[in-house]
């Protein structure tokens, strides 16, 4: 009987003919029934996690806010941004080590421990204090518990993306596109509306008299979470498409590059520009309605940003249905265009707008749900299927790294430019954003069809092959040599 690694080395021609099965595991379609299952389920936890990830990412939207009347002489726009960014400076450094984790460890090891660092990160700024009281303690404490979240929040997207990618390439290939949607920027947009929800259930029952119970109970509910997903994901196994095409020694990050460079300046540049525009928007979209919202309490405030959130929902779900009938690129430029014609709008009818509330939070939304409908969905699918299986998750967190840095420049500059341009120049830059993200996506985005994803790894593989390169695919006994797979299809 043939070795596992013989198997292995047979190449895709005889995948329709199944493996010796293992000892003691029923077989469907030449899987153990925990190999099917754990594709699904990897699926469903990247949906849950990513829940988790969104509700880190707008958690500051309405604490900001809290904050603001707590420690109004202390919580200056200096300290407000530095709190804001340490979410996103961690998760900087979450994309980048966790995406190469991810593919020269191993993705079940990127996954546990991005799961782990967010429940760990969340449990500190829950219990956030500063030593004798101290106000500016609270903050720094709190700026280090909200870094440790960011790394364990930006670990999940190459992690949790690359996984759900390919469980979802093996199960639901003609539908990976939407299903992946779903399972990552849809649960990452609710992330939003949900914490929003969180807030004014705990507000309504703790009252405006008792804030920094409301703060805490909402961040202590971004520990449970994560907690949700933390034993199946101990459970999952690796994807086929990584148990067979990953390098977990001698990678060739110069062919890499060589290879891929074109496709990095689309990923990387698009989801700088995104995130310059979505994440401050976000993030201080509680102070530009307060600002609006003439005497708002805090209640009517928070229900103002829950519609906020709402109506960038629906953009998520087109963007969903539209990536396969118009594909990827053209959602996506039609995405930042969106950018472009609300963003432009309400910059220079702004003065106008904010003497009509709804209207205003009808557009601000719209603005919204287009930069979801585009981007937002587009950016993270076409970075899980542009690149091989070996280097998806270092690519997938270089690009997903130079969003957050765009973030990050965007959360800084935000204040400076409402104080010193004024706040309707907030939206006219993003309307200009709109329009380079028109360029960039159009220029070096490739136009993908959401093709079998071991189409791709076998292309970078002939790639490798014809540089000489010599290294080893797989894991353990899936190991075998670039050069011997490029013969093999040669003369297939």
């Amino acid at each position: 009987m043939a070795s596992s690694a013989e198997w292995a080395k047979q190449g895709p021609e005889t995948d329709d003919v199944a493996p010796p099965a293992a000892p003691n595991l029923p077989q469907v379609e030449g899987q153990s029934r925990r190999e099917i299952l754990s594709a699904y389920f990897t699926i469903l936890c990247a949906g849950f996690a990513l829940i988790s990830d969104g509700y880190q990412n707008n958690l500051m939207t309405m604490t900001n806010v809290v904050f603001q009347r707590l420690y109004p002489h202390d919580y200056t726009s200096s300290v407000s941004t530095r709190v804001s960014n340490a979410l996103l400076v961690g998760a900087i450094i979450g994309q980048i080590v966790v995406g190469f984790i991810c593919d020269r460890i191993g993705r079940k090891t990127a996954i546990v421990t991005t799961t782990a660092l967010i429940v760990i990160g969340a449990t500190v700024g829950t219990a956030a204090h500063g030593a004798h009281g101290s106000v500016q303690g609270l903050f720094w404490c709190m700026t280090f518990a909200r870094g440790i979240t960011g790394i364990g929040v930006g670990g999940e997207y190459p992690a949790s993306s690359a996984s759900a990618s390919e469980a979802a390439n093996e199960k639901m290939q003609k539908h990976r596109g939407p299903i992946f949607i779903m399972v990552t920027n849809f649960v990452l947009s609710f992330g939003g509306p949900l914490g929003v929800s969180v807030f004014l259930i705990v507000l309504s029952a703790a009252g405006e008299n008792h804030l920094p119970t409301v703060w805490r109970v909402c961040f202590g509910f971004g520990i449970f979470l994560p907690l949700t997903v933390f034993f199946f994901r101990l459970r999952m196994i690796t994807s086929k498409l990584y148990r067979e095409g990953a390098i977990k020694h001698k990678v060739p990050y110069v062919l890499v590059i060589r290879y891929y460079w074109k496709r990095l300046i689309g990923t990387c540049g698009a989801w700088f520009l995104y995130d310059f525009v979505t994440f401050p928007n976000g993030i201080f979209s509680g102070q530009i309605i307060s600002s609006v919202v003439k005497n708002g309490d805090l209640k009517r405030i928070a229900e103002w940003q829950l519609l906020l959130g709402a109506i960038a929902l629906p953009g998520v779900l087109v963007g969903a249905y539209l990536c396969d009938k118009i594909g990827r690129k053209n959602t996506m430029m039609l995405g930042f265009s969106g950018y472009l014609v609300f963003g432009l709008t309400i910059g220079l009818a702004y003065y106008h707008l904010i003497n009509i509330v709804p209207l205003f939070i009808v557009m601000y939304g719209l603005m919204t749900s287009f930069g979801n409908l585009g981007p937002g969905d587009m950016l993270g699918l076409l970075s899980s299927e542009s690149y091989a299986t070996a280097v998806r998750g270092t690519c997938y967190g270089i690009s997903a790294a130079i969003g957050k840095t765009g973030a990050a420049v965007g959360t800084q500059a935000f204040l400076p430019i409402q104080q010193h341009l004024g706040k309707r120049f907030t939206f006219i830059i993003a309307a200009c954003c709109g329009v380079a993200g028109i360029l960039v996506t159009w220029i070096f985005v490739p136009d993908l069809t959401g093709e079998d994803l071991a189409n791709e790894d076998a292309a970078f593989n002939a790639y490798l092959a014809s540089q000489g390169w010599q290294g080893e695919l797989g894991e353990k006994d899936d190991t075998s040599s670039v050069a011997e797979l490029h013969l093999e299809k040669g003369s297939a």
